[in-house]
C-alpha cells in the first residue's frame, strides 16, 4: 500500500498517477476525508485527555491539603463518557481508513508509458525468427486431442469446464516442462527452491494485492477462509511477511512451482479454445526481495531470468512494456513476455515481470535494517512468471508441429522428456 504520510505530503503526485491508470480518484477522496476526520477527533481527544490529567493533579492538591475536591471530581467524572465514545469512533475511523487505504493502487514508475490500456503497450520488436509452416498447420487444441495430450472432457466431469486432464504423454511433457525451468533457474540462474502451500491466508493473500479488489476471482475455503492461491507470488512473498532483513542478505531469491487456481471472472468475450484461459494451472515463479537502491536493475536481470527460458526452447517472443492502464494493481512497472503461436497467429503471454517497490512489503510489514544507520526500510519486491505453463505449451506444438503429425521437441526439452518427439497416436 501507498503511506498514508506519503499520500498527505504528495497529493497532486498520487492524483496524477491515479488518473494515468485511468481511475476517477474517489477512493483516494474517502482515504483523505477519512484522514481528516481521524485528525480531528484525535485532537479533540487528546485535548479533553490534557484536561482530565489536570482535572486529576487538581484533586490530588485539594486532598493533600485537606480541601473539598467534589467539584473537581464530578468535572472530571463528566469527561470520562466524552473520552470513551471519542476512543471508540477513533478506532472505527481508523479500522475504516485502513480498509480504504487497501484500495488505492501502486503508483505508476515515472518510466512506464502513458496509455489507456493493452493497446497502448509499448511493443518491442520479435526475438526469433517467425515460424511459418509450409503445411496446413493444426490449432493446438486439435493437437492436444489427436496425440492424446489432454482430456477435457474428463475435466469437465471431474471439475467443470476450465479444469484440463493431462493424460499420458501430455502429463509427462508437462513435468517435463516444470522441470527443466526450474532446474534452468535454481542450477543456474541462482534462485533457491521453494515449495509452498497450495492455500493461503486472508492477510497473506492481502499483502501481494489480491485481496481485496480481486477476491472475485478467487476459490476460496469458506469453513477456514483460505485462499486457493493464483500464483505462488503469493505464498513466496509471505516466506517474509512481518521478518527483519539484514541488508547483507539482500536480494533473495525464490523459485517455486505451483498450481494455479483463477476463476478468470473477467474473461468474457477473451478467446478461451484449448489451454489459452483456464481456472486451474501449472506455473513457475521467480519472486526478488532486493535493496530499493537496486531494483529497477533487479526487474531487468528477472526478465531476462524469464526470457531465457524461451530463447532455451527456441521459440519467437516478444517483450511488451505494459502502459499505466494495463498495470496490475500492486505492480509500478511490469513487462510482459509474449510468445508466438504460428498455427493460431497469436503472441500470448507467459510471463509478466514487475517491480511493485515497497508497495507489497508495506502491506506485508517486510523490512531490512541498513548496515551505515541501523535503521529499518521497506525492501522492494519483483515477481515474474518463469514460465507459465499452458500457453507455452500451446506455442510449443503449434511450432514444433510436423506434416505427419507429429510433434519435434526443442532440444533442451530432451532430457526432461525422454525423447526428441511426440509421434502420432
Amino acid at each position: 500500500m501507498l503511506a498514508l504520510k506519503f499520500i498527505r505530503q504528495n497529493e497532486d503526485l498520487v492524483r496524477q498517477g491515479l488518473r494515468d491508470r485511468g481511475l476517477s480518484g474517489n477512493e483516494l477522496d474517502q482515504v483523505l476525508a477519512l484522514d481528516a476526520q481521524l485528525r480531528k477527533q484525535v485532537v479533540q481527544a487528546d485535548e479533553l485527555k490534557a484536561r482530565r490529567n489536570r482535572e486529576s493533579a487538581a484533586i490530588a492538591r485539594e486532598k493533600r491539603v485537606g480541601s473539598d475536591a467534589g467539584n473537581s471530581m464530578a468535572a472530571m467524572a463528566k469527561l470520562a463518557p466524552r473520552i470513551k465514545g471519542l476512543d471508540k469512533r477513533i478506532r472505527e475511523l481508523r479500522q475504516s481508513l485502513d480498509e480504504r487505504l487497501l484500495w488505492i493502487p501502486n503508483l505508476p514508475h515515472a518510466s512506464a508509458p502513458v496509455g489507456a490500456g493493452d493497446h497502448e503497450n509499448r511493443v518491442g520488436d520479435p526475438v526469433g525468427e517467425l515460424l511459418k509452416h509450409t503445411f496446413e498447420a493444426r490449432h493446438h487444441e486439435d493437437l492436444l486431442k489427436q496425440l492424446g495430450l489432454v482430456d477435457f472432457e474428463a475435466g469437465a466431469r471431474i471439475a467443470g469446464r476450465g479444469f484440463p486432464v493431462y493424460t499420458g504423454r501430455g502429463a509427462r511433457l508437462e513435468r517435463a516442462l516444470i522441470n527443466f525451468m526450474l532446474d534452468l533457474h535454481t542450477r543456474e540462474r541462482g534462485y533457491e527452491e521453494i515449495f509452498p502451500p497450495f492455500l493461503a491466508t486472508r492477510s497473506t493473500t492481502q499483502v501481494t494485492g489480491q485481496l481485496p479488489k480481486l477476491e472475485d476471482d478467487m476459490y476460496v475455503t469458506t469453513t477456514d477462509d483460505l485462499f486457493l492461491i493464483p500464483t505462488a507470488e503469493v505464498p513466496l512473498t509471505g516466506l517474509q511477511q512481518g521478518q527483519v532483513l539484514a541488508e547483507a542478505d539482500l536480494p533473495l531469491r525464490y523459485a517455486a512451482y505451483s498450481a494455479c487456481f483463477r476463476r478468470e471472472a473477467g474473461s468474457y468475450g477473451k478467446e478461451t479454445r484449448g489451454l489459452l484461459r483456464v481456472h486451474q494451472f501449472n506455473k513457475v515463479e521467480l519472486i526478488k526481495f532486493v535493496h530499493p537502491d537496486r531494483s529497477y536493475d533487479e526487474l531487468e536481470s528477472l526478465r531476462d531470468d524469464a526470457e531465457e527460458v524461451l530463447r532455451r526452447l527456441g521459440l519467437a517472443y516478444r517483450v511488451a512494456e505494459l502502459c499505466t492502464g494495463a498495470l496490475s494493481f500492486a505492480a509500478a512497472k511490469c513487462y510482459d513476455l509474449e510468445v508466438h503461436a504460428p498455427a493460431s497467429g497469436l503472441w500470448l503471454e507467459v510471463s509478466s515481470c514487475s517491480n511493485f517497490e515497497a508497495f507489497q512489503a508495506r502491506r506485508g510489514n517486510i523490512r531490512f535494517r541498513r548496515a551505515d544507520s541501523g535503521k529499518l526500510d521497506h525492501v522492494h519486491t519483483l515477481n515474474g512468471s518463469g514460465l507459465a505453463t499452458p500457453r507455452l505449451l500451446v506455442a510449443l506444438l503449434e511450432s514444433g508441429q510436423q506434416p505427419d503429425g507429429a510433434v519435434q521437441l526443442p532440444d533442451a526439452l530432451v532430457p526432461y522428456y525422454g525423447r526428441a518427439t511426440i509421434p502420432p497416436r
